[in-house]
């Protein structure tokens, strides 16, 4: 369960000009996440923009990402879906050596009802190879998962171990820490509020902008789980502008912008997502120069 307090990283997938994987630069951010301090990385998640990829670029990426990690921090794979029966046998088809659990989000577009998220994931839990990492983010899937299922399959799943929380629902998010088992993980799943998320009880977070700024980030996060909250606010407020330009044109444009000025690779995105605007980038950039990063 060590493995997923700190800051986990929602890893970008870094494309070439022409729409292709680019292997070179994911071993690049692979290694920048890393040296920046992250505890892990998920690999293929919403930020990975795993919808546009294709099941042997899912399978070529994750191989790519285990040779680099070789090891050095933990690794969770993102795969989920809204028909049950294909994610079960995405989990058989799966290699998971080298990874050390499963990010599956919460099953969208159907707006299953809470009954049915709950037997989603007792299913996925049931059938994987790994533990379960839940994930709720009603903004994008169109259905919450309401705090009785999640504690409901806490209670009820050994092999569901954690939570990632991006619903925004702060009464939400009290019920769950609130009520949980111990040994069950509540993680951030929105950078902004990561820190008064872990003064409440959260292990961590899994980031986007940890993409572009590990290091940073991911100090505020060890200051945090170390109780040392006043610390951590200059850096928590310095980010804070920064990650609203990150998403203010959705994910992962933003991040990928942010990476492209600082070396680390291309910021091509995949239909139906495009880059971010002139305006965008332009005070991106302004706000890694005031973080001394350009």
């Amino acid at each position: 369960m060590n493995k997923f307090h700190g800051t986990g990283v929602a890893m970008i997938t870094p494309f070439k000009s022409d729409g292709s994987v680019d292997h070179t630069a994911l071993k690049t951010v692979i290694d920048h996440i890393i040296k920046g301090g992250a505890e892990y990385i998920v690999s293929l998640g919403t930020t990975g923009e795993a919808a546009t990829l294709s099941s042997d670029e899912k399978k070529a990426v994750w191989d790519t990402t285990v040779a680099q990690v070789n090891g050095r921090v933990s690794l969770v794979a993102g795969i989920g879906g809204n028909n049950t029966s294909e994610v079960l046998n995405d989990l058989k088809k799966f290699d998971s050596k080298g990874f050390d659990a499963v990010l599956s989000v919460c099953p969208y577009y159907n707006k299953p009802t809470q009954e049915g998220i709950y037997q989603h994931y007792n299913a996925i839990a049931d059938h994987s190879p790994l533990p379960v990492i839940l994930y709720n983010v009603p903004g994008r899937t169109g259905v919450n998962m309401a705090a009785e299922t999640t504690l409901r399959l806490a209670h009820d799943h050994k092999n569901i171990i954690a939570m990632k929380e991006a619903s925004g629902n702060f009464e939400q998010f009290n019920k769950i820490i609130k009520d949980k088992p111990d040994d069950f993980l509540f993680i951030s799943g929105d950078d902004p509020i990561t820190l008064p998320l872990i003064a409440m009880g959260a292990a961590g977070v899994i980031s986007v902008i940890g993409n572009a700024v590990p290091g940073i980030f991911s100090s505020m996060v060890r200051m945090c789980l170390n109780g040392k909250f006043i610390e951590a606010q200059p850096l928590h407020h310095s980010l804070t502008e920064f990650t609203s330009l990150c998403f203010v044109e959705g994910n992962p444009g933003g991040v990928k912008y942010a990476m492209k000025l600082l070396g680390i690779c291309n910021d091509t995105m995949r239909l139906p997502l495009v880059n971010v605007s002139n305006g965008i980038e332009n005070q991106i950039k302004a706000k890694l120069e005031q973080l001394n990063l350009l």
